[in-house]
């Protein structure tokens, strides 16, 4: 690697110099805020995206930043519709993506909801656990066929993974009371298992799997969080790192927090990145600290073992629901 990026970063940035034409990418929450723009980024370099969004009448005009960056840049935007909140949405989504037939370079597995109060997906599936880690591996076990050889997943995942280890005795919150906050932590853990052994399951065909922590940028993902908590969770981070002895955390730009996103699915080196989590176009240090606010990755959220049992309880549960 030539360049050394970091947190102030901006995708056009890493991306500078860089020809992607021909390649196809698959990038899941493509009409809104980092998902957005990390697609008009690779767009504008050439890359012919594949949008999956919720809603397509909603999605149309919401993406028109990144239809004008592909005009410009030789790429290229479809949306196919996708709720990864509903098994049967996936079913159709990756139907019609592999009766297509087309590889895909790259997924960038982007979508996901945070802090939801206690809810269930239409398939009876606590909220953020089922949308954030069962909505994506449900997806990405159905189309790895089309990845090609050499091919990038990346998973989104958060700093917010310090806050909960995942719960594989009762990750539903069937016999517990519900936390969102601890919810969205375990559902972000189960996204840095899941690249971890996606990862192992398909390098031998040089596809490499990672998960991210963008950075923390204002985007539409806290939309269940008022003004007062927004600033509230601002405030306990801020507390928790001078606690710490860490500097105060910088919100990023969407720009910024879309950088590592393509740093990795089209940048980074496959052997660097494989099986481990990054921050700031980075692969992230382990801190088993238990401050919630840390930078850097705890060591639950890399175990190999821990991501075996993960995959055969995902593959479990959506097996009771076919």
């Amino acid at each position: 690697m030539t360049e050394k990026f970091g947190a102030t970063s901006t995708a056009d940035e890493v991306l500078s110099g860089v020809d992607l034409k021909g390649k196809r990418i698959l990038v899941t929450g493509a009409s809104t805020g980092i998902g957005r723009e990390t697609a008009r980024s690779l767009a504008a370099h050439g890359t012919s995206i594949v949008g999956a969004v919720r809603n397509l009448a909603k999605a149309g005009p919401a993406t028109a930043p990144v239809r004008e960056a592909a005009s410009q840049g030789g790429g290229s935007l479809e949306l196919i519709e996708l709720d990864l909140a509903s098994l049967q949405s996936i079913r159709a989504g990756a139907g019609r993506l592999l009766a297509d037939g087309r590889a895909l370079d790259a997924v960038i597995a982007n979508a996901g909801v945070m802090a939801t109060p206690f809810g269930r997906t239409a398939d009876g599936f606590e909220t953020q656990f089922g949308t954030n880690h069962l909505g994506h591996f449900a997806l990405l076990d159905r189309i790895a066929p089309l990845l090609a050889n050499g091919g990038r997943l990346v998973v989104l995942s958060s700093q917010a993974h310090r806050v909960a280890d995942v719960n594989l005795d009762d990750p539903n919150f069937q016999g517990q009371p519900y936390d969102p906050w601890v919810a969205y932590g375990r559902s972000k853990t189960a996204n840095a298992l899941f690249a971890v052994k996606f990862d192992r399951r398909h390098r031998d065909r040089g596809i490499r799997a990672a998960s991210v922590m963008p950075g923390n940028s204002l985007t539409v993902l806290p939309r269940h969080l008022s003004q007062d908590d927004l600033q509230g969770l601002l405030q306990t981070v801020g507390k928790a790192r001078a606690e710490a002895g860490l500097p105060p955390a910088e919100l990023k730009e969407i720009p910024q927090a879309a950088a590592t996103w393509v740093w990795a699915a089209v940048v980074a080196d496959g052997d660097e990145i494989g099986g481990r989590y990054l921050e700031d176009c980075a692969v992230a240090p382990i801190d088993d600290r238990p401050n919630p606010f840390a930078d850097g990755v705890r060591s639950y959220a890399l175990d190999a073992a821990k991501a075996g049992r993960l995959w055969a309880k995902s593959e479990e549960l959506i097996r009771a629901k076919s």
